[in-house]
């Protein structure tokens, strides 16, 4: 419609404002399906590991009420101040994550020592997603299936098997895609959200007055009485808030208003009804404690629910396993991870992707959880610092980026820092106590992917600066062409290189070996900046250079697909007409070769020479056609 339509019908303007408002509600409602998930299904297992768990809570009125307590203001001060309205806020072009913050705050921090340090810690925060990422599917699933066991005692030894199944299925079907069934997701999250407020209410009517627990007087009263009992509380209560991380995490699908909208209206009032349900059905009968979240449901309605909370936690298991291979994708552009096969899912949603190395990995070490620890209740000992340690280096690097990309004053920077770092540090060092439990395996799940990711890094740097070491001005190579010219062929030639000032390896040897040049030679440089998405129209940078010599730099975004062939066609536009039958991709095929004294442990050289052996086709990655791709090797030395 035009402006002087609008000016003619102002009545419109409500309808275009009715029409915004329900698209946020659409996305709202998506945006439960997937960022909710994980925390959705805390009030399966939490507050049965409070007054349960290695730790117990004695169950008195004073304590319910100090721990419900805890639970509100966990929930206030982690999720809603400090994801929901500050660090969601700090977007890279409207991705948000871990790897995503820490670009941000490299982007204001120099070269050197901080950086190294800034850059590490976000490293590490991803690796430990890894470990979250095993254990959330397991402890979710299984403590859904437990609920058959409040139905009867005569299903206990069925939950482990219908569990592992369960889940050997979700990881199966993963290589389908998930915008099949991804559409249901967001109702089905409303279901179970409003369900867990219904079944809440009918708690709360048992004892009314638990609504008093909001009172921060009741958490901070509990603290006083029992500071060693509230410390190792905390241990418990971190449960109510792993998964809030994801929100962040997930906001690059969503946007920060439809995530923003669906916590404070939906999500959050629903998880705490449910909590003070729970809470008052312990106040009624201190027995309810050894499951109250499915003593809650009406006898005759467990079976239902049982199934409904499987659906949940499946659901909550598919957003951190997707999560795992957008991270390893996002490792892959940025450098930190060697190449792996990635199949896209939907033709529709760049973001649905699928990678069988990491799916086969998460499976493997899911089953070794359940099988290892055999219930929610063992797991839980193993779940939360990987999270904790993960939102402490998220308020680290959100202090960076507040102070020096957003311009707060030292005091109200340093506030921010103070305040939720201590919160953090609390519920991280209460955690701590489960290391020898437990939390042992996402630690050692962190720092293994951690040495990976690293290892690859400095050895893929250093083997960048060997090679670039043996290289030839790419100037004095063209004027050696006019006094010895080779024979030229038609067609075209891409090689892709590192660098566009110099002759790529594989160049020269095509001049060793076929002694001719093809008549257009194309040096691709294929570059990832340090934001999520790059718009198509800054994506190519070409030059003639001379001599029928080209330099071409693409640039994508590290939640961009690298799709050579797809960018090559829109050269066209540039001045350089790409024919795929006539063009031949040539890449470098190095063989590394050890050396003394490289500087680098002989232990992490071999890792890397490991990994490099393994990594992925550089031709299936850039979705180079396979029968125009010419690779020539070399030996290179570490």
């Amino acid at each position: 419609m035009h402006t002087s339509d609008r000016a003619e019908h102002p009545t419109d303007a409500p309808v275009a404002n009715a029409q915004q408002h329900a698209g946020l509600a659409g996305v709202a409602v998506a945006a439960i399906g997937v960022v909710y998930g994980d925390i959705g299904t805390s009030p399966l297992y939490t507050l049965k590991e409070v007054f349960n768990g290695p730790h117990a809570v004695p169950v008195t009125p004073a304590n319910v009420y100090g721990i419900l307590s805890l639970v509100f203001w966990a929930l206030m001060l982690v999720v809603s101040a400090k994801y929901v309205v500050f660090i969601t806020r700090a977007d890279n072009r409207g991705e948000g994550g871990i790897m995503a913050l820490t670009s941000l705050a490299l982007r204001v921090v120099p070269e050197g020592r901080k950086a190294w340090v800034l850059s590490s810690l976000g490293v590490f925060g991803a690796a430990l997603f890894y470990g979250d990422g095993m254990i959330t599917p397991a402890i979710s699933v299984l403590s859904a299936v437990e609920g058959l066991e409040v139905a009867t005692p005569a299903f206990a030894p069925y939950v482990l098997p219908i569990a592992l199944v369960v889940l050997v299925g979700l990881f199966m079907m993963q290589r389908h895609g998930t915008h099949k069934v991804g559409a249901i997701f967001g109702p089905v999250m409303v279901c179970w959200f409003l369900l867990l407020a219904v079944l809440g209410i009918s708690g709360i009517r048992l004892h009314p007055e638990i609504l008093g627990a909001l009172n921060p007087a009741w958490a901070l009263g509990f603290l006083a009485e029992n500071p060693l009992l509230g410390w190792l509380g905390l241990g418990a209560v971190v449960l109510a808030i792993t998964g809030g991380e994801a929100l962040y995490a997930d906001m690059g699908h969503f946007g920060r208003r439809p995530i923003k909208l669906a916590w404070f209206t939906v999500v959050f009032p629903s998880l705490y009804l449910n909590y003070l349900g729970q809470g008052a059905l312990i106040l009624d009968h201190p027995d309810n404690v050894r499951n109250p979240f499915y003593l809650l449901v009406p006898d005759e309605l467990v079976y239902p629910m049982v199934g409904m909370a499987t659906l949940a936690t499946i659901i909550a298991s598919q957003a951190v396993i997707s999560g795992a291979y957008s991270l390893t994708r996002q490792a892959m552009q940025l450098g930190y991870a060697p190449r792996m096969r990635t199949i896209f899912t939907s033709a529709r949603e760049m973001g649905q992707i699928y990678v069988p190395g990491i799916n086969w990995m998460l499976l493997g070490a899911v089953i070794a959880l359940v099988v290892g620890f055999r219930s929610s209740s063992a797991l839980a000992s193993a779940y939360g610092i990987a999270v904790t340690m993960t939102m402490m280096i998220d308020t680290v690097l959100a202090f960076v980026v507040v102070r020096a990309l957003w311009g707060w004053g030292p005091l109200k920077a340093g506030l921010f820092l103070v305040v939720f770092l201590a919160v953090d540090f609390a519920f991280f060092s209460a955690t701590t106590v489960k290391i020898l439990a437990g939390g042992w395996f996402p630690l050692l799940i962190g720092a293994l992917i951690f040495t990976f990711l690293t290892t690859w890094k400095r050895g893929r740097a250093m083997l960048n600066n060997r090679i670039r070491t043996d290289t030839i001005p790419l100037d004095l190579f063209i004027q050696s062409m006019f006094t010895s010219p080779p024979p030229r062929v038609e067609g075209t030639a891409v090689f892709l290189t590192t660098w566009l000032d110099t002759v790529p390896r594989a160049l020269l040897h095509n001049i060793l070996h076929n002694k001719v040049l093809h008549e257009r030679i194309v040096l691709l440089k294929v570059h990832t900046a340090d934001v999520s998405h790059v718009p198509e129209k800054d994506r190519i940078e070409l030059e003639e250079v001379d001599y029928g010599f080209y330099r071409l730099r693409l640039t994508f975004g590290f939640m961009d697909d690298p799709d050579i062939p797809a960018e090559l066609a829109r050269c066209a536009t540039h001045g350089l007409a790409f024919a795929t039958m006539e063009t031949s991709f040539f890449l470098g095929r190095e063989t590394i070769v050890r050396r003394v004294g490289s500087g680098m442990a002989r232990w992490r050289e071999r890792l890397f020479i490991v990994m490099f052996r393994n990594a992925g086709s550089a031709a299936d990655y850039f979705h180079l056609p396979p029968n125009r791709v010419v690779e020539l090797g070399t030996q290179v030395e570490l």
